[in-house]
C-alpha cells in the first residue's frame, strides 16, 4: 500500500477498492448535505495555540471513557453495514481497536452479529441499539449484547426517521447487491472486494435476520426495517431501556443542550454530541460548534464525548479542548477498513494517535488529562450566540 501519512491517503484506496454504492452511503449527508459539509469545516474555524520552550518529553495521551482505560480517547462509532464496506468488517475493526486500545462500538445494523464478534475478539467491545417498534426484539437485542459480554449500551435517540441521502436512492443501495447493469460494472473493478465477500458467509444483517419471525432473508428484512424505527421512542423509554440494560448507558444523537439536561436527568452515564454524520437532520448545527452550549449545561454533571466530523488528531484535540472527555470516530476508520481491513483501521488510528500527540506536545501540554480551553483560540461567538 501507498505511503499513508493522513486519513485522505486511506480514504483514496478505499474509494478505489470499495463497490461505489457503499463508498457513497458512507461518504454522504442527507438533503443538501450542508451539515455533513460544516461537520467537517467548522473545525477549521478554531484554532490551536502554539506554545515553546515546554518540557515535551514523557507524553501520555492514556484517559478513560466511561470508566473504561483507552489508549486515547477516541472510540470506533458505530456504522450500519460496515461488513459491506470490507467483508468481515465489524470484525476486522473490533480487532484492531481491541489491539489499539480504544472501543469499537457494534452498530444493530452490522452485517456481523453480536454473537460473531464476540467470537472472534478476545476483550469486551459497545454495542450501539437502536429502538424498534417490536419490543420483543428489543428486549432480546439487550439480553444478546450482554450474553456476548458487551460492557456499554450506546442508545442512538436521533434515528426514528431516516434522513433522506440521495446518493443510496440513485444507486438502489440494497443488500446485497442489486445485480443492475451499474453495479455489475463497477464491480468488475473490485476484485479484491468480490473475492472476500465470496469466502465470508456474513453477508446479512446478523443482528437481525434469523431473530425476529418472518424475517428469514433480505428482502423480508428490507420491508421490516422500513416500518420498525419506534417513532413514539420518548424519556420515558430511555429510562426503561437503562433499567433493562443495567450498565453503562451512553445516549448518541444530542445536539441540543436542552436534550443534553434530558439526557443527565434520566440518568445516563455519558452523552455523545453527534448529528449522526450529518445523515438526519440537514442544516442542523455541526456537532463541534454545539458543543460550547452543551458543555455549559451539563459538562460538569455529565461525561460528554463528540462525534460527527472527526477526520484527524487535531480536531480530537479541538473537541477535548472545549470540554468533551472522548471522541468518535466513523468515516475515518470506515476509510481504513475499505482500504486495507483491519491493517487499514489500525493504520487509521495511528494517524490520529500521532497527530493528536504532536499536536498536544506543540500547545504545551504533556498529558491528555490537562488539555483544556487554554489551548484554543476561538472566534468570539463560536458555538453560541443563536437566536430562536
Amino acid at each position: 500500500m501507498a505511503v499513508i501519512t493522513c486519513i485522505d491517503d486511506l480514504k483514496t484506496i478505499y474509494q478505489r477498492r470499495t463497490p461505489r454504492m457503499f463508498f457513497d452511503y458512507c461518504e454522504s449527508g442527507s438533503w443538501t448535505e450542508q451539515t455533513f459539509r460544516e461537520n467537517t469545516s467548522d473545525f477549521d474555524k478554531l484554532y490551536l495555540r502554539q506554545r515553546v520552550a515546554v518540557d515535551m518529553s514523557d507524553r501520555t495521551t492514556k484517559t478513560q471513557m466511561i470508566g473504561q482505560d483507552v489508549a486515547m480517547p477516541v472510540a470506533l462509532a458505530p456504522v450500519g453495514s460496515t461488513g459491506m464496506q470490507h467483508p468481515d468488517g465489524e470484525i476486522h475493526a473490533a480487532r484492531a481497536a481491541e489491539k489499539f486500545g480504544v472501543p469499537y462500538t457494534l452498530s444493530t445494523m452490522s452485517v456481523c452479529s453480536v454473537e460473531a464478534v464476540a467470537e472472534a475478539t478476545t476483550k469486551p467491545f459497545w454495542f450501539q441499539l437502536y429502538v424498534m417498534r417490536d419490543k420483543d426484539f428489543t428486549r432480546r437485542m439487550i439480553q444478546r449484547a450482554k450474553d456476548a459480554g458487551c460492557t456499554a449500551l450506546v442508545l442512538t435517540l436521533d434515528l426514528q426517521l431516516l434522513g433522506q441521502r440521495h446518493k443510496d436512492l440513485k444507486n438502489g443501495l440494497s443488500v446485497p447487491l442489486r445485480p443492475t447493469l451499474g453495479n455489475i460494472v463497477d464491480l468488475a473493478t473490485k476484485w479484491r472486494w468480490i473475492a472476500g465477500m465470496a469466502k465470508t458467509k456474513n453477508r446479512t444483517f446478523g443482528n437481525i435476520v434469523g431473530h425476529i419471525d418472518g424475517i428469514t432473508d433480505m428482502s423480508s428484512l428490507s420491508v421490516w426495517a422500513a416500518e420498525s424505527f419506534d417513532l413514539q421512542l420518548d424519556w420515558d423509554d430511555v429510562k426503561e431501556i437503562k433499567e433493562m440494560w443495567g450498565g453503562p448507558l451512553i445516549l448518541k444523537g444530542i445536539l441540543d443542550a436542552d436534550d443534553a439536561k434530558m439526557a443527565l436527568n434520566v440518568g445516563a452515564d455519558a452523552i455523545v454530541v453527534s448529528n449522526h454524520g450529518g445523515r438526519q437532520l440537514d442544516g442542523a448545527v455541526s456537532s463541534i460548534s454545539a458543543l460550547p452550549s452543551i458543555m455549559d449545561a451539563v459538562g460538569d454533571k455529565i461525561e460528554v464525548h463528540l462525534d460527527s466530523g472527526i477526520r484527524s488528531g487535531q480536531d480530537v484535540l479541538k473537541a477535548l479542548s472545549l470540554g468533551a472527555k472522548g471522541t468518535f470516530i466513523g468515516r475515518a476508520y470506515i476509510y481504513g477498513l475499505g482500504a486495507d481491513g483491519e491493517a487499514g483501521v489500525t493504520k487509521a488510528l495511528e494517524v490520529i494517535h500521532k497527530e493528536l500527540d504532536y499536536s498536544m506536545a506543540l500547545c504545551g501540554k504533556r498529558d491528555i488529562n490537562d488539555v483544556d480551553r487554554d489551548i484554543l483560540l476561538m472566534p468570539e461567538g463560536f458555538g453560541g450566540g443563536w437566536q430562536s
